[in-house]
């Protein structure tokens, strides 16, 4: 049985998922892999998503009911934003979002998952964001362009979802690690497709993965979050990614 890089099957697996709905015939086409191997993958990870949602969320089915978990969401994102989590309750949560304290029980068991649920969120629009801002770019030096600036720009406009996430280091080291670890995981399996088009040299695509979120990270902290009046996002991005290109150091 063929062996493939786990970062590799984890990012064919997501472009397979919803939102994206890669057809399996085309991912094949493209990799080689069997369209067998391709289907078993999906549904074994269709099946575990469900049940990790399940875990956390119950998910409405109706309209009423999806509003009511925005609701929700939109007063614990307010709330953990200005008061951070162990100074929120649920009490709290509900009065802002104008519920009873039984229809939050309906949707979550606890703070802790209603929490958790947030993480998931805010990692599926931050790469839905980046996704579909460099959907058609074909060079991996202008998708690191295009993916930074998205970056940015999401962030500005989300700044409590910075806050909240790396809030979760405190709250339970493990959750930081997840979101990471997770994120980093698709991440790499975009930079082993550019290696293997020749565009990125062979490091552990998990080293570069983490390098680049750094980067990213940090670049935000500092223009996004210090530098809040800052706007000229362009700029530090071209900075960036000249460094990324011909590197920081002079040639001797």
């Amino acid at each position: 049985m063929a062996s493939y890089h786990k970062e590799l099957k984890y990012g064919l697996i997501t472009r397979m998922l919803p939102p994206n709905n890669e057809s399996i015939s085309s991912i094949s086409k493209e990799t080689g892999i069997p369209k067998s191997t391709l289907s078993e993958w999906k549904k074994k990870a269709m099946e575990d998503r469900n049940t990790e949602i399940d875990e956390i969320v119950k998910m409405p089915k109706t309209k009423r009911g999806l509003a009511t978990l925005e609701k929700i969401c939109l007063a614990a994102e307010t709330l953990f934003y200005q008061k951070g989590y162990n100074n929120t309750s649920i009490v709290d949560i509900t009065n802002l979002s104008g519920i009873g304290l039984g229809t939050f029980y309906i949707y979550f068991k606890d703070k802790y998952l209603l929490y958790k649920y947030l993480l998931l969120r805010y990692s599926h629009l931050i790469r839905k964001e980046i996704r579909d801002a460099t959907a058609g770019v074909e060079n991996r030096i202008e998708k690191e362009r295009v993916g930074l600036r998205t970056f940015l720009k999401f962030t500005r406009e989300n700044k409590h979802a910075y806050n909240i996430i790396w809030e979760s280091l405190y709250i339970d080291k493990n959750l930081f690690i997840d979101y990471y670890d997770n994120f980093a995981a698709r991440y790499a399996s975009g930079i082993i497709e550019a290696q293997e088009k020749g565009e990125v040299e062979d490091y552990d695509p998990i080293v570069v993965s983490y390098f680049l979120m750094g980067v990213s990270n940090f670049i935000g902290l500092k223009y996004v979050m210090f530098d809040e009046e800052n706007m000229d996002f362009d700029k530090v991005v071209d900075q960036v990614v000249d460094i990324l290109v011909n590197g920081m150091f002079k040639k001797k």
